[in-house]
């Protein structure tokens, strides 16, 4: 339905429609097929199963576009219908009943009216307790060997600068930087070397690390809390959790109350791809 709808609409000329909007009713007729009626009613069920990319047309094109479009299913599904729906049309069918009932229930369900009392709960119970993250500013040199990393150590301990040594000797992409990592948290560098920058203090150099990469000399620069995000600053996620979450709890009420019997039938998967068992 939806792949054909852009072509019709935008093939019309931009005429406004024949109703003033103060005597326009859902069941209001626009249209006729065959003695069946495609009302104000029908246009606007479309329009809420649009695409995005339609939704920003404007009302004159999706109007007529839609109305032609309705007209013309009436028509081939009439046509259709006139020389009995095969097997595949009436699974078809079928198919797309259960997949529409479904997904109006469930936005119906997603939908309901959320209280900010749901959406302070949500926040407690994400961040109520939480942590601020910590985040690491870090730079490091990067060598072959362990010797090597022990020298870059040495010579530190005999004043050094860090930046010059890694601008002259780390083979990391890093290096002409002076070896600057930026900041970073948990989870963003390989383990051995996430574990070595935890265990020191701002300013302390470590011991040689070695990672996938090499050997590398580390110097942590200094720490800084990551703030906890505000309420105003993921309300947003946090709606969309609940409406997830809701739709979820529903789903599983309803499933616990269902009689679902499987049948005991051993089936080769590859079965979906036969086509010629419903069109035969």
């Amino acid at each position: 339905m939806k792949r054909f709808l852009l072509t019709a609409a935008t093939a019309l000329a931009l005429t406004s429609p024949a109703f003033a909007q103060d005597e326009v009713a859902g069941d209001t007729v626009l249209a006729t097929v065959n003695g069946e009626a495609i009302t104000v009613g029908h246009l606007i069920a479309m329009r809420q199963m649009l695409p995005a990319e339609y939704q920003t047309l404007p009302d004159e094109v999706l109007f007529d576009g839609m109305l032609e479009q309705l007209i013309q299913q009436q028509i081939l599904a009439e046509a259709a219908e006139e020389n009995d729906l095969s097997r595949e049309m009436q699974l078809g069918l079928e198919n797309e009943r259960r997949a529409f009932l479904a997904a109006m229930f469930m936005d119906d369900v997603a939908m309901a009216e959320l209280t900010e009392e749901e959406i302070q709960a949500e926040y407690d119970a994400l961040y109520g307790s939480a942590e601020p993250e910590v985040e690491y500013n870090a730079a490091h040199i990067l060598l072959e060997t362990e010797e090597e990393a022990q020298a870059m150590i040495d010579e530190l301990a005999d004043g050094a600068d860090f930046a010059e040594l890694a601008a002259e000797n780390s083979i990391g992409p890093s290096g002409p930087n002076g070896g600057a990592l930026g900041w970073f948290s948990a989870g963003m560098m390989v383990p051995e070397f996430e574990q070595a920058v935890f265990e020191l203090e701002p300013g302390e150099v470590s011991t040689p690390v070695q990672t996938q990469f090499g050997w590398h000399v580390v110097l942590l620069n200094e720490t800084r809390e990551q703030p906890l995000p505000t309420l105003e600053d993921v309300a947003a996620e946090l709606e969309e959790s609940i409406r997830r979450a809701r739709v979820d709890a529903r789903l599983q009420e309803l499933t616990d109350a269902a009689e679902i019997e499987r049948s005991e039938v051993e089936v080769d998967p590859s079965v979906i791809r036969d086509e010629a068992l419903i069109t035969e």
